[in-house]
């Protein structure tokens, strides 16, 4: 008897498993990376390795359940103090591997509902084309580099550090897509495009977008507290278009931390079935902020591996360039 209810477990417990799906995928990056305006370094290796595991499985009915986690290395400044007490920096170095908290989704008929370690709206590209067409080979420059709005999303974070869970739930009809998003106890940003420890707060974000075979379209509105306990309230449009051989996207946003309009575009240009030219242009509409621009290609190998490089100039009119190569596994 005791046989028999073992191995009748077992089979259910196989049956389970195959009835789930887990997968591993990502990629990795090396290359030289360029920057005019640093005092150290300007030239560093640039390196990445990305692995993200993602848990899949569906109910009787239908619904899908889905979770994942990441785990990341990059480039760095390795800093030392020496027996003399002189800090020396050497670029290039390689952080040991962080580790993400765990995001969840579960999708059914149209609709689907994202909690935790997630992306907001305003980050996912659910409605809006935050990003655009990125160049370089860490994508130095998009459309909305040095923007101060509060896009947050799924990526990875120190030992230590608590992350504070995000819901998102995004309903898609025929053409149209509407998203909304909350998170407590979000961390600010100030007007320097950088996180700075101006406390957290409550964050609401909702948009609506439409896309068709050719043309694109989409907008959002979001509001968190300032750390005088004032509302900041903001908004982002975008509008693309994609063409057999051009493709173009363009951003415009604002909010009540930053002085003027912000504006992006990006586009590329395809040269064959495997390279491609891109542009980008912004202005942050931050005080003091200069215009950015830059260009670069991509050109894909075959097997999922890609050389990549750019040059551009950015908000503080210093150049940055960079080139190597990505391999997606």
């Amino acid at each position: 008897m005791k046989k028999i209810l073992f191995a009748t477990s077992a089979l259910v417990a196989t049956a389970g498993m195959a009835a789930a799906d887990v997968t591993m995928g990502g990629y990795g990056r090396f290359g030289i990376y360029y920057n005019e305006g640093l005092t150290k370094n300007e030239t560093r290796l640039d390196q990445r390795f990305r692995l993200t595991i993602t848990g899949v499985t569906e109910s009787d009915s239908g619904v899908k359940f889905e979770a994942r986690i990441r785990f990341q290395t990059d480039d760095g400044n390795k800093v030392t103090v020496g027996d003399d007490g002189i800090t020396t920096s050497k670029a290039g170095a390689s952080n040991v591997a962080q580790r993400s908290a765990a995001g969840f989704a579960v999708t059914a008929e149209g609709f689907r509902l994202d909690v935790g370690n997630v992306s907001d709206v305003l980050d996912s590209g659910d409605v809006v084309d935050y990003y655009g067409y990125g160049i370089g080979l860490t994508y130095f420059l998009e459309a909305s580099s040095g923007f101060v709005l509060p896009a947050s999303g799924f990526g990875t974070s120190s030992d230590d550090s608590m992350k504070d869970p995000t819901v998102k739930l995004r309903w898609n009809y025929e053409a149209f897509t509407v998203s909304a998003s909350y998170t407590d106890d979000t961390t600010q940003r100030n007007t320097t495009a950088t996180l700075a420890n101006l406390g957290t707060s409550e964050e609401y974000q909702i948009g609506l977008g439409w896309s068709g075979d050719v043309f694109n379209v989409g907008a959002m509105m979001g509001q968190n507290e300032n750390a005088d306990g004032s509302d900041n309230d903001y908004w982002a449009a975008s509008i693309g278009w994609t063409g057999e051989l051009f493709s173009v996207s363009a951003l415009v946003a604002d909010s009540d931390n930053q002085a003027d309009t912000s504006y992006g575009i990006s586009g590329k240009f395809d040269l064959g079935e495997s390279t491609e030219i891109r542009a980008v242009f912004n202005d942050t509409g931050i005080d003091g902020a200069d215009e950015q621009y830059g260009v670069g290609f991509r050109h894909g190998l075959g097997g999922g591996v890609t050389i990549a490089g750019g040059v551009g100039r950015n908000a503080l009119k210093d150049t940055v360039a960079d080139l190597g190569v990505q391999f997606n596994f």
